[in-house]
């Protein structure tokens, strides 16, 4: 049975699934990073050197590897990037709040983590996600509720980097922020209202707070920061994007960790 688009009802089903990642850079780091390929779709008659060299990686496991039409691929993506290639794996695994804390004492460094207040926006959440893992945060703590999760969008917002990502799931943020406070971490909340980021101290263990663009971080959260910093801006805009304004800020805790 095939539904008014053309595809089977297991592909419709997989195509609205959190274990579909699609494009070239996210199938390659899903592999890399040993998430389990279950099947593997790629474009009939696909002449793309890396992912050739990636299907014959992938023959060896035995996964079930499948050519198909370009409609029947563009059927399948949730996004319009999938570039030949899309993947079905196993279950995105989150980790424990402790995890990232584990993995900061294993690099010997000082935590960094993101704590997202409701980030709905897959390609924001992706592009937070790039960033961290670029400076080299050792998580990233997400609500269970009005937040984005790791979906095919997600995934390739973040050019496959949350396959390196710790993220955790928390059911209220406000209490996690004083449990780790009690860790030794001390917390940043990114707000217009807040000091400057290049006069604020952001060394040691810091975890970074950011909200939602349009309804920022909620008032119980930036209550419980012990300070507010804000980006320098100088145009007739007074506001970043959210993944934007993210990245910048991690970059400046970056550069003072490492002046």
């Amino acid at each position: 049975m095939r539904n008014r688009r053309g595809s089977s009802p297991l592909e419709c089903i997989m195509m609205n699934s959190e274990n579909i990642i699609e494009g070239k850079n996210s199938v390659f780091e899903a592999f890399n990073a040993n998430r389990g390929i279950k099947k593997l779709f790629i474009l009939k008659g696909n002449k793309d050197e890396k992912i050739n060299k990636l299907i014959d990686s992938v023959k060896k496991t035995g996964t079930i590897i499948k050519f198909m039409e370009r409609d029947e691929l563009d059927n399948m993506a949730s996004t319009m990037s999938h570039q030949g290639i899309i993947a079905e794996v196993e279950d995105y695994k989150y980790v424990k709040v402790e995890d990232i804390l584990d993995y900061a004492r294993e690099k010997n460094e000082d935590p960094l983590i993101v704590l997202l207040d409701e980030v709905e926006d897959p390609h924001n959440f992706g592009a937070i996600i790039r960033s961290a893992e670029c400076v080299g945060a050792h998580g990233i703590i997400i609500k269970n509720r009005n937040q984005a999760m790791v979906t095919a969008k997600v995934v390739s917002a973040s050019a496959g980097s949350s396959e390196y990502m710790r993220i955790a799931r928390v059911t209220n943020l406000s209490k996690t922020i004083d449990e780790l406070k009690d860790k030794g971490l001390w917390f940043a909340c990114a707000d217009m209202d807040g000091s400057e980021m290049t006069k604020t101290n952001l060394k040691g263990s810091i975890g970074l707070v950011v909200g939602s663009e349009g309804k920022g971080v909620s008032r119980l959260v930036r209550e419980k920061c012990d300070f507010v910093v804000k980006i320098p801006l100088k145009g007739h805009i007074d506001s970043l994007n959210v993944s934007v304004a993210t990245g910048i800020l991690l970059y400046e805790i970056f550069r003072q960790r490492n002046k």
